[in-house]
């Protein structure tokens, strides 16, 4: 036979038998598409299970922040990512029938939104609450007439400066004094004292010489205050200018963020809760 003829009777022979119809006890059985397997219905509710569940996290538990500059330090680094608690000083709402908030206290760590800007947020340590009267001399802060013990304060310049470091002291305002500010802090001052008003918290950063705070800016509105720094999920060093004094105001190029991560990554900071 030949090759032509071979595969011509290959091309008339019947479909193989897996295609043909099964015959079960004298009757045709044709096949049937199977049901989709359970395992996949069940990924794929788990999927959306948990998508569900982080858009929550996301919108109403915790939010995530970058650390931009050194005026929290050593407390918050520049280059820190943060996890923001949205829950705990969560005044109001239907949220006070699960969960009831915290108030507000001296010593605590807040992520606010700036008064001058609302659009930014901003991270500062609470000084003074509603009535407190304080005052600065020599960089000691004063509240109520005694002297703070910051174990948490840093002093890195040892230059002075009379505004910044013996607050409220009213002549040579610099520059970088808020122009409203200016106006309005007179109507809280008494004496050598400023007096926090109801409703309002006065802020300063831990890096005393470097914070602009509640000194340059004024007060922080209890409405402005969106929650408490929680957890630090990543941190990474030489991202800013300011921090690396040999950086020469580079920045890293996007591709070689990769091949530096091990480089810059501080990993003892890595899952750190924020006190």
């Amino acid at each position: 036979m030949s090759d032509r003829e071979s595969a011509w009777i290959a091309a008339e022979q019947p479909e193989t038998a897996a295609s043909e119809p099964i015959h079960v006890q004298g009757e045709t059985a044709h096949p049937r598409l199977e049901p989709p397997r359970k395992n996949t219905v069940f990924e794929i509710q788990s999927l959306l299970a948990i998508t569900v569940i982080v858009l929550f996290a996301i919108t109403f538990v915790v939010q995530a922040f970058r650390v931009p500059s050194e005026s929290m330090e050593k407390t918050l680094l520049a280059g820190d990512f943060l996890l923001a608690d949205k829950l705990h000083f969560a005044e109001g709402g239907w949220w006070d029938r699960i969960l009831p908030y915290a108030y507000i206290r001296r010593g605590d760590i807040i992520v606010f939104r700036y008064p001058v800007d609302p659009s930014i947020y901003f991270v500062k340590r609470v000084i003074a609450i509603p009535g407190d009267h304080i005052r600065l001399e020599d960089k000691t802060v004063y509240l109520n007439g005694k002297a703070l013990q910051e174990s948490y304060a840093v002093h890195q310049l040892h230059d002075n400066d009379l505004y910044r470091d013996d607050f409220p002291r009213m002549e040579n305002l610099p520059g970088s004094v808020d122009e409203h500010w200016q106006v309005n802090i007179w109507q809280y001052l008494q004496g050598r004292e400023l007096v926090v008003p109801a409703g309002s918290y006065f802020v300063m950063g831990d890096n005393r010489d470097r914070s602009l705070d509640s000194r340059y800016w004024g007060f922080v509105p209890r409405g402005a205050i969106m929650g408490r720094p929680l957890v630090i999920y990543l941190s990474l060093r030489g991202l800013y200018a300011d921090e690396d004094p040999d950086s020469d105001g580079k920045l890293i190029p996007s591709g070689q963020f990769g091949a530096h991560f091990l480089q810059l990554a501080r990993w003892n900071r890595m899952f750190h809760l924020v006190r």
